[in-house]
């Protein structure tokens, strides 16, 4: 009986391992390893992060969707692969061996080596690390009552990418949460962001672009832009702007929550595995695998799929990686059963759909823009059509997104 492994219980993990089940029939053996029991939306960490809802709402067990009698599930933490010899390696379990593996192992967020940022920032990627924002902030707010330190009811974010400005966009809709909690009037709660890019939301034309970016202000949010951030303290962002020259001094923003959105890498266990690979990313071929091996796939947010007569790849988000599970799975199951393998895997980009908190949206989707109430309708949809795909009818009613009306 063949073994196959599944590191990572992401969107491409869990898909991967959800498809294997229906077409394999309990013809293979599965285990899915991830550092936690279960899996979550983390589309959906701005809600956990702004404190709007807990990890619990946004996440289910594992076990909710495995089959017992041919999946299991290890949780530890994976520390390298050996592909020369089949082998997984595990920080507190003995050595996994397979015959197909799958890399779902999700990203982490990079520092560019500038000053303070592991020290005095707070990211996000998962639900830890979102709780840890909310704490943060929820602690700042309440230490406001005796410092009324102007420093605590500012919020600055290092990064304006589409994860960003969600991020942000959430936590300025909870602004009368936060004030209530600091005893002042929710306007005095600011927020800010630096980004070096030029121009924001590249996946939108210009209108749409500049339509969400209206939304970005009517919430408050401050964009500072272009500008490159050159250290971060533990009170104070310090930033110059592209057009300056070098030897101009640099500008200060201070504040005592300051939250980095920037750099996103792969899991850093593809480089100590020796993949070949750009910031944790595999360059995967046209079935998906890695060049070193045709038994394992790469999927999510440690590949990269070259979009076609382009040099660059496709934006890595949730919708990349369940097709790219969908298709695995598929690839995996022909082998198994000694089928034909299907054609070379084509994404097709169905769009995107930025929230800017709960009811305020900017979307495209199938070659057309969307604004207002429908975009944010159709984020909700988007949303638990992903959970429909991983977890099915029991935990798309269990923790789906159903306040379609606002």
């Amino acid at each position: 009986m063949k073994k196959i492994v599944v590191l990572g219980g992401g969107f491409a993990g869990i898909k991967t391992v959800v498809e294997l089940q229906k077409k394999l029939k309990r013809e293979v053996e599965i285990v899915l390893v991830d550092r936690n029991p279960y899996h979550c939306e983390t589309n959906r960490l701005p809600e956990v992060a702004s404190g709007n809802h807990p990890y619990t709402r946004i996440s289910y067990n594992f076990t909710d969707v495995l089959d017992d009698k041919m999946s299991k599930l290890i949780v530890d933490d994976v520390t390298t692969v050996d592909y020369k010899n089949k082998t997984v390696h595990l920080k507190n379990h003995a050595d996994l061996k397979y015959d197909y593996l799958v890399l779902g192992l999700g990203f982490v967020l990079g520092t560019f080596g500038i000053s303070g940022v592991k020290e005095n920032t707070l990211p996000m990627y998962n639900t830890e690390t979102a709780q840890a924002i909310r704490d943060h902030i929820y602690a700042k707010m309440e230490d406001y009552q005796k410092t009324k330190d102007p420093k605590d009811l500012r919020i600055v974010f290092c990064g304006a990418g589409f994860q960003a400005i969600e991020l942000a966009g959430a936590i300025a809709s909870s602004r009368d949460k936060y004030a209530k909690m600091a005893g002042v009037d929710p306007e005095k709660i600011e927020v800010r962001m630096i980004d070096g890019s030029p121009r924001l939301l590249p996946m939108f034309d210009d209108k749409q672009m500049k339509y969400a970016l209206s939304l970005v202000d009517e919430v408050g949010i401050k964009i500072i832009k272009p500008a490159r951030i050159e250290k971060v303290e533990a009170d104070a962002v310090y930033y110059k702007m592209t057009s300056e020259k070098d030897e101009e001094d640099l500008h200060k923003i201070e504040a005592n929550t300051t939250i980095w959105m920037m750099g996103f890498s792969g899991n850093p266990v593809i480089a100590a595995s020796g993949f070949k690979q750009n910031r944790g990313r595999i360059t995967v071929t046209e079935h998906l695998t890695v060049p070193e091996d045709e038994a394992i796939y790469a999927l999510g947010d440690v590949s990269a799929v070259m979009v076609p007569g382009k040099k660059w790849p496709w934006p890595n988000t949730a919708q990349l990686a369940l097709s790219m599970a969908g298709y695995a799975a598929k690839d995996i199951s022909a082998r198994v059963l000694g089928h034909s393998r299907p054609n070379p895997y084509r994404y097709h980009d169905l769009g995107v759909d930025v929230a800017i908190g709960d009811t305020k949206a900017a979307a495209k989707a199938l070659g057309h823009n969307y604004r207002g109430y429908l975009a944010s309708a159709l984020k909700k949809i988007i949303d638990d059509k992903s959970l429909m795909e991983t977890g099915g009818i029991k935990e798309t009613l269990a923790v789906g997104r159903f306040d379609l009306y606002h």
